[in-house]
């Protein structure tokens, strides 16, 4: 599982906050299936509200893109977002008897709403590195953990979440993604990260986002 050098420098700039997040007891419990339905519920629902504010930033990355293919890309993860991970949280709350418009109606919990909000006010103050530093945490943890978790063997309910973030298409969209942040990165500051005056910046954006992904772990064990 490599998902870039950008990435790999970042998530090791984040320190041991990564383990925390990709390790979180909610992970593990969804791995070896002892976590309780109600807080996977409770997580899918807000998680499927995320996904509504995260489909937006991914939008406003289009408009803040450099070039056409940044633009054309960033296009696509919102299709995938709008088309196929969000109609994963229908289906799976649909078996739990939870219709698409009660998703719509729920209510965001507060840490839902910061850091959904992080990640936009990082793009509408930013520019595009800003705001794909800030979208990275997710896409790639979710990478990482799902990758992790597909190989762990382990017999649990929540398989089929494991099977779509563990599966080709989604590590195929974590590679994707990780070359499109070491081309931005490239083009914008250069190669030498260390070197630049934007790199403290950039690395302290990618891990604030990875603590507000812990918040929202700790906040699917709350349900």
């Amino acid at each position: 599982m490599t998902y870039g050098t950008t990435f790999s420098a970042l998530r090791k700039a984040a320190g041991p906050i990564w383990q925390d997040y990709t390790h979180h007891s909610f992970v593990e419990r969804l791995g070896d299936g002892t976590l309780p339905q109600a807080a996977f519920l409770h997580y899918l629902v807000q998680d499927y509200l995320f996904l509504i504010h995260f489909s937006r930033a991914w939008s406003l990355a289009v408009a803040k893109a450099g070039t056409l293919d940044e633009m054309r890309y960033c296009a696509g993860v919102v299709h995938a977002l709008l088309h196929e991970e969000m109609q994963l949280h229908v289906a799976l709350c649909g078996e739990a008897g939870i219709n698409a418009r009660q998703l719509e109606q729920a209510e965001e919990r507060p840490e839902n709403l910061a850091y959904t909000r992080y990640v936009l006010d990082a793009g509408y103050s930013g520019d595009f590195l800003d705001l794909l530093t800030a979208l990275a945490p997710c896409v790639l943890g979710y990478g990482e953990i799902g990758n992790r978790l597909s190989h762990c063997g382990e017999t649990t309910p929540y398989a089929d979440w494991i099977a779509t973030y563990g599966g080709a298409g989604y590590q195929h969209l974590c590679t994707e993604v990780g070359a499109l942040l070491d081309t931005a990165v490239a083009q914008r500051i250069g190669a030498d990260l260390a070197a630049s005056p934007r790199w403290a910046a950039l690395s302290k954006r990618f891990t604030t986002a990875t603590r507000l992904e812990v918040g929202f772990w700790d906040m699917g064990l709350d349900p």
